[in-house]
């Protein structure tokens, strides 16, 4: 009787230390992405440099208004603008890094009752 319980005892105390281990492994396993995957860098310093340069990827298309620059993400930053290229104002979402990473230009619907004053 005295060795089963022995072995029960030592049994159900191996599935518990189970549990934590695997917990314990898991979240090594996490940390370890964490780190390789690394802090991203933070460039909030580059926030002339982002303007300047989705400035000039909009100067392309016409005309340039920029309405606001925002710090999305330790490492991304983002530019809102508009372009008007003397037939139809857009507006611009330009995210920049180290360098321009994605640029959308969208129309701009007039609202009702309004006209663009142009002829």
């Amino acid at each position: 009787m005295k060795i089963l319980v022995t072995v029960s005892l030592q049994l159900l105390c191996a599935l518990s230390l189970g549990g934590c281990v695997a917990g314990m492994a898991a979240s090594a396993v996490g940390m370890a992405v964490r780190s390789a995957r690394g802090e991203p860098e933070n460039n909030a310093g580059l926030q002339p440099a982002a303007t300047a340069a989705c400035n000039a990827r909009a100067a392309q298309l016409g005309l340039v208004k920029i309405i606001d620059v925002e710090q999305r993400t330790p490492s991304k930053i983002v530019v809102w603008g508009t372009v008007d290229d003397s037939k139809q104002p857009r507006s611009f979402e330009c995210a920049y890094g180290t360098k321009i990473t994605g640029f959308k230009l969208r129309s701009i619907k007039a609202r009702s009752g309004e006209s663009s004053g142009r002829p």
